[in-house]
């Protein structure tokens, strides 16, 4: 069973992720959906859209992701899960969102490891060589 993918975050962001995702995965155009959480719009009419986003994939079960734990997209995304067959994750980047459409086919619990994994692994300080107008400065 494959499992539906919701991204809520601040606008445009959810939409932004969704939209990188489709150049990976073009075939997962239905499974995946995006709601961008416009700063003047009730939070309960967030929620109403968010139901509307759950019921468009299909799936009894939704990895549910925002961006940031305690803002104002996961704290509706932590309703619309309640009670459901769905699990929520916060802090969600283009790697985790990646790597959940990548193993959607997996368990729920196997998904959210996966997702975590890839949002995780991911980060990382980069080594990189002095711009080229510094070296020629130094010489």
């Amino acid at each position: 069973m494959t499992i539906g993918i919701l991204l809520i975050a601040h606008a445009p962001l959810a939409s932004a992720l969704r939209e990188c995702v489709m150049h990976v995965f073009p075939d997962a155009d239905h499974g995946v959906l995006a709601l961008d959480v416009q700063p003047t719009v009730d939070p309960e009419k967030t929620l109403d859209e968010a139901r509307n986003l759950m019921r468009q994939l299909g799936t009894k079960q939704v990895l549910v992701m925002t961006d940031i734990y305690g803002a104002t997209p996961c704290n509706v995304a932590q309703k619309l899960v309640e009670g459901l067959d769905s699990q929520l994750v916060a802090g969600v980047n283009l790697p985790m969102a990646i790597k959940a459409v990548t193993y959607r086919n997996e368990s729920l619990d196997g998904l959210v490891m996966r997702a975590l994994a890839g949002a995780t692994q991911c980060i990382m300080q980069v080594a990189v060589s002095s711009p080229l107008h510094l070296a020629k400065e130094n010489q």
